[in-house]
């Protein structure tokens, strides 16, 4: 594990060790809160090995369901059974088989537009939190999954979009993506998803190398900008490690 300013970086062999690691660090997190977890799910590709590894034994019997509450940080404005919606491949994958359904948190995108789905979730995020102010001592999710798009971009927070400053708002629509699929998007702002005890990358593949060695590098990107006011993980397998990537 290498410290990396705001960040450490833990370098793994390959995917099934990535979700492996990512799995231990998430079941530590939610013994490590004895009343009710949060944990924040993210899209995309990175996840996916993980959630099919928390449907399987001995995974999912050391989770503590009727205890633990799952959101996600961002959403494709497209219905709830779409292929393309990020929080119907969690449910898939485990939460369906797994969660109780009352325990499930789904942005709604049967509204008008994102901009109202944004404040219908905003709404049940302040609900579950019990207050309309983030507060830096009580962190509103344990645990935060995230990833890194190839323009770096991580949830739905694209690179010189507005939402990137937002500093009020704990949810926002996104009229238009940056990456395919090109459909508008609803996403948790950078304090929401930093209001967490750990922020938890997934990076694998060597389709991501490039993108991880501009963020290693320090580059102004939205991913280089999402950050725990706790703990920042950021978990690597080998094919996306940079060739020079010496661990410092």
């Amino acid at each position: 594990m290498v410290a990396s300013g705001h960040r450490q970086v833990i370098a793994v062999p390959d995917s099934a060790a990535l979700a492996k690691a990512a799995a231990e660090r998430l079941l530590a997190r939610i013994a490590g809160h004895s009343e009710r977890a949060a944990i924040c799910l993210t899209g995309g590709s990175s996840p996916k090995q993980l959630y099919q590894l928390l449907a399987t034994d001995p995974w999912r019997t050391q989770i503590p369901w009727d205890r633990v509450h799952w959101f996600i940080g961002d959403e494709r404005f497209v219905r709830s059974d779409d292929p393309l919606n990020n929080m119907s491949m969690a449910r898939r994958a485990f939460l369906d088989a797994c969660a109780p359904a009352a325990n499930i948190h789904p942005i709604p995108t049967d509204t008008v537009n994102p901009d109202e789905a944004a404040r219908r979730y905003e709404r049940i995020l302040q609900s579950f939190y019990g207050a309309d102010r983030l507060d830096p001592n009580r962190p509103l999710f344990d645990i935060v999954l995230m990833g890194v798009g190839p323009d770096g971009h991580t949830a739905s927070l694209f690179p010189l979009y507005p939402s990137i400053a937002e500093t009020e708002r704990w949810v926002v629509g996104v009229p238009k993506a940056h990456v395919e699929p090109f459909v508008p998007r609803v996403t948790l702002t950078l304090p929401a998803l930093g209001s967490c005890r750990e922020m938890l990358f997934e990076v694998a593949g060597s389709e991501k190398r490039a993108i991880l060695t501009r963020v290693l590098a320090g580059e102004t990107l939205p991913a280089n900008q999402a950050r725990s006011t706790r703990e920042t993980i950021w978990l690597v397998d080998q094919a996306a490690l940079p060739e020079n990537f010496s661990g410092g």
